[in-house]
């Protein structure tokens, strides 16, 4: 680990430990990309005393990705589900996490520092005026290089998966639906993420890294 890798880490783990404001909310986002999958034989379905049974063998219609934020103090999540991943998607989602918090002063954004997610996203989308009014919407917040743990969408990606994804979804358009149905279903259930690991505790548990990078 590096000094900047330390650095970073603790900057996203003192951002977990704010408070609930809603004049500053904080959300953590991320993308995942998603085959579109489908069968090639019919599925067999299931029967009294057969469970049903599904081909081995299956097509691909394409890809797709999914664009999810959430706020964990309030168990809030947003979802979009596209064609493509571009700046376009992105500054289209950035937007539409505005809009949902007119009252918020600033949002805090916890993401990797993928070439897209950053404010020069909204430049060539949007007017200046309109790009400029939108960046200071935000506070983006990076997380290390090769740390994605330290951001909780991973966790949602992961329930998600295990939960909605791990089938075959043959079409973009049912991917769509499935995957808002699934965030309208974990928003009405109110599932919040209760971070554990502070600073205090990453410095316990990196604490030869710390003093590996020390100037003595």
């Amino acid at each position: 680990m590096t000094a900047r890798f330390l650095c970073e880490m603790e900057r996203v783990l003192d951002v977990y430990m704010r408070p609930y404001d809603e004049q500053n909310p904080v959300l953590c986002f991320d993308e995942q990309p998603c085959f579109l999958i489908g069968d090639k034989l019919a599925p067999v379905p299931m029967e009294p005393g057969k469970v049903a049974r599904q081909d081995y063998e299956y097509q691909r219609f394409g890809s797709a990705v999914v664009l999810l934020a959430v706020e964990p103090l309030t168990g809030r999540r947003f979802v979009k589900v596209c064609a493509r991943r571009t700046a376009e998607e992105y500054t289209e989602f950035m937007q539409e996490l505005e809009r949902a918090y007119p009252q918020a002063a600033r949002i805090t954004l916890v993401q990797d520092n993928l070439n897209t997610h950053h404010g020069s996203s909204f430049y060539k989308w949007l007017p200046p005026e309109a790009a400029h009014r939108l960046v200071n919407r935000f506070e983006w917040i990076y997380t290390p290089k090769h740390a994605s743990w330290l951001n909780m969408a991973e966790l949602e990606f992961s329930a998600l998966q295990r939960q909605c994804l791990k089938r075959r979804i043959p079409t973009l358009e049912r991917l769509r639906d499935e995957v808002e149905c699934w965030v309208s279903a974990r928003n009405a259930a109110g599932v919040k993420i209760n971070w554990q690991f502070s600073t205090q505790d990453a410095r316990r548990s990196f604490g030869r890294h710390y003093q590996a990078i020390r100037i003595n």
